[in-house]
């Protein structure tokens, strides 16, 4: 690559970002680092219409909390600005009106209702009307009319849009770094209109143009816009400038039937698919996902590095990164794939910051002062995290570490309540009353040895145990959690235990 590479993520701010979007961003943010270039955020918001407040801020702050932020954008001038389309608008119709003067482009004066006429009569005889070079003559436009009468239209004030000039009977090579050489008939294509009558520019103009001004080397982007590459590779044709290389990605697929993954597949399946939350949309920073498992697992949505390797920082992708591992189809998406990215981010993360991101769940919980130091949370964290997937599982998981259990699970209790279970543990009450060091160890020791000297088995003591002090069949290492409550609360426990199962 002899020029520096410059890519740009260049959504419109018509509503959140959806995952797909977060994942071209992310490659492109690859692809940039990858060859020490630039990652430009650019905001499309030619379509005043479908515009929505708060979009904008929506993806910056995405962008941020992925750990994939912009180096150049809205608020990072890197001297290609301004960012923001509305704000580049003076400067479109000059290069509209310069492929008019070229002979690229013409006016067409055509009212919605004769065009919407023609789409009607085509459709009747089964055809498909398009606007091209087999009826652009028999059209109301400056290619059909008589120079002095499209003078006359203009000097009036005519609403007129100008339109690309497709040539007829040719064949374009197209090259896309992932899907390789590609042919396109230019009969099938249409005269696209690039100027609107409102004064903006459309998509296609407004994009050439920008990305020519801000010397964007590669465009990476998504599959939708593939149809949209032949009269790019026109436009940059037809004003003389080179044009970057292209690389089109596989759309993110839905995890069961035929599709584009869309947000109605998350709510049916309880999974979400934006970044973060959205009106009554919940994202996957509230849903509880740590920003590095959603990059790992975007990452290898459409992408594999030819091994066997799952786990990556956003350093070894950045090292790994290539766009010659981006696969062609579609690739599906599984919500309990992401789910497994985020337990292992959350089993790599430092106990004390886990502890910190539960704490505000116990507080809500207990008032107990003991209990609310970030010493005793951490502590717990570190003795059932490994069987948590979120940092909100947390709190059924722990819960008999800060509050004792006021009722029992039904089924155990009937397993484990057997004729001697009240005078065994009755015993085992006498056991733990003089034990001075409650470790888990040393309690443990003292424990399994009145239970040898006994000749009782560990099953008549240990499952009973585990339900008077946990309410339930689960949780860490039995004499770990004793050693957490203390003494004198693991015996009020069983004694409370004794009284209601008894």
């Amino acid at each position: 690559m002899t020029k520096k590479v410059r890519v740009r993520f260049a959504p419109s701010p018509t509503g959140p970002l959806h995952i797909g979007g977060v994942r071209t961003a992310l490659f492109n943010y690859l692809f940039a680092k990858k060859h020490g270039g630039d990652f430009i955020l650019r905001i499309e918001d030619t379509d005043q219409n479908r515009y929505v407040e708060g979009a904008e801020q929506y993806i910056i702050d995405s962008l941020n909390w992925c750990g994939i932020p912009f180096d150049e954008g809205i608020g990072k001038d890197g001297g290609f600005g301004p960012y923001r389309q509305s704000e580049r608008k003076s400067l479109y119709k000059k290069y509209a009106d310069d492929l008019v003067e070229s002979g690229n482009a013409y006016y067409a004066f055509d009212t919605s209702e004769s065009l919407d006429g023609h789409r009607k009569d085509h459709e009747e005889k089964g055809k498909t009307f398009i606007y091209n070079w087999h009826n652009r003559l028999k059209l109301d436009n400056s290619l059909s009319l008589m120079p002095e009468e499209v003078k006359a239209k203009l000097d009036n004030g005519d609403d007129y849009v100008i339109r690309f000039l497709t040539p007829a009977d040719e064949t374009l090579h197209l090259q896309d770094l992932i899907r390789g050489s590609i042919k396109i008939d230019t009969n099938v294509l249409d005269d696209k209109v690039l100027f609107k009558s409102d004064g903006m520019p459309t998509y296609h103009l407004a994009n050439i143009v920008d990305d020519h001004l801000m010397e964007i080397s590669h465009v990476i982007r998504g599959e939708e816009w593939l149809p949209s590459m032949a009269l790019h590779k026109q436009l940059y044709d037809a004003f003389g400038w080179d044009a970057p290389e292209f690389a089109h990605l596989p759309l993110i697929m839905k995890p069961v039937g035929k599709g584009k993954l869309s947000k109605r597949d998350g709510e049916k399946m309880g999974f979400p698919v934006f970044p973060l939350s959205w009106n009554e949309s919940v994202g996957y920073k509230e849903s509880g996902y740590f920003p590095e498992a959603v990059i790992n697992f975007l990452a290898l949505l459409g992408w594999n590095p030819g091994t066997e390797q799952e786990l990556f920082s956003l350093d070894e992708l950045v090292e790994t990164f290539s766009l010659d591992r981006v696969n062609k189809s579609g690739a599906r998406f599984d919500p309990e794939k992401t789910k497994w990215y985020n337990q292992h981010y959350l089993q790599q993360t430092i106990d004390n910051e886990l502890a910190k991101l539960f704490l505000p769940t116990v507080k809500e919980n207990i008032s107990d002062d003991d209990k609310l130091n970030l010493d005793y949370v951490t502590k717990v964290v570190t003795l059932i995290k490994e069987r948590a997937v979120f940092v909100s599982d947390f709190w059924n998981l722990s819960d008999y570490f800060f509050v004792a259990p006021t009722e029992y699970n039904e089924k155990a209790a009937k397993k484990q309540w057997k004729e001697d279970t009240a005078s065994i543990m009755n015993d085992l009450i006498s056991v733990l009353k003089p034990i001075e060091d409650f470790s888990s160890e040393n309690t443990e020791s003292i424990v399994k040895a009145w239970i040898g000297e006994n000749e009782l088995s560990f099953g008549k003591v240990m499952p009973p145990l585990r339900l008077f002090l946990v309410g339930d069949m689960k949780g860490p290492h039995i004499f770990d959690i004793m050693a957490m409550i203390g003494k004198e609360e693991s015996i009020s426990r069983i004694e409370t235990a004794l009284n209601k199962l008894g």
